[in-house]
């Protein structure tokens, strides 16, 4: 299978041929949904925490005596009925949200989706995406640019796009950070929930080997 390659000006430079092994795979909504859901879950910090009535500080002391006071029984002000006191069923921080992912089963999601992605044409392909001066204004214009092609007229202004980067190129990286919606990454480093995020896909040439690569190195 070939697809079409454009410069960082939105023109055609030429095609590409590739692998049907990589790019040619069926749609699998359930694979996806495990591996993204636990993508998510492993993310997710398990910060909230209340303290009960033994861990707040304090009432130690009985409040008043149990009887001759005319008023109700209190063994402690630090009871969940008192201003200041523990929190009843509140949540713990000794919850674990991590799922385990096989990486075959993560690979293949990541390439099922990348697939997807291309029979949508949602995914393009350039000869290069760098940007050494760093300046933000270039990278706009790219991106302006590219929206000029067919099928991608509102990219550059309501769609989400994910730029892969072969490396980690600081200038670039600058260059696109502020760019809204407009995300980077390095090939090696990207996820389900990324491409999911993201409607349009930028690679640069090289980066559907590395994705072959990986791919090969699981057998």
């Amino acid at each position: 299978m070939e697809v079409k390659v454009y410069d960082k000006k939105g023109k055609g430079t030429g095609t590409l041929k590739l692998e049907e092994s990589v790019f040619a795979l069926p749609w699998n909504p359930s694979l996806v949904f495990q591996v993204s859901e636990s993508e998510m879950s492993n993310r997710r910090s398990n910060t909230a925490k209340v303290k009960d009535r033994a861990e707040v500080r304090g009432g130690g002391k009985k409040p008043w005596a149990q009887k001759g006071t005319g008023r109700a029984r209190h063994g402690s002000i630090r009871s969940p009925l008192w201003i200041g006191g523990g929190v009843t069923h509140g949540p713990t921080n000794d919850r674990n949200y991590l799922k385990k992912i096989n990486k075959k089963a993560r690979r293949k999601a990541i390439l099922t989706i990348f697939s997807q992605k291309l029979r949508e044409g949602e995914i393009i392909f350039f000869d290069s995406i760098e940007f050494p001066d760093g300046k933000t204004k270039n990278a706009a214009e790219f991106i302006k640019s590219v929206s000029r092609l067919e099928g991608l007229e509102q990219a550059a202004r309501k769609s989400n796009i994910l730029v892969l980067l072969l490396k980690t190129d600081r200038s670039t990286f600058r260059s696109l950070r502020n760019i809204p919606n407009v995300e980077v990454k390095e090939v090696r480093n990207v996820s389900s929930s990324d491409l999911l995020r993201n409607k349009f896909v930028f690679m640069p040439l090289g980066a559907e080997k590395e994705l072959a690569t990986g791919r090969k190195e699981e057998k």
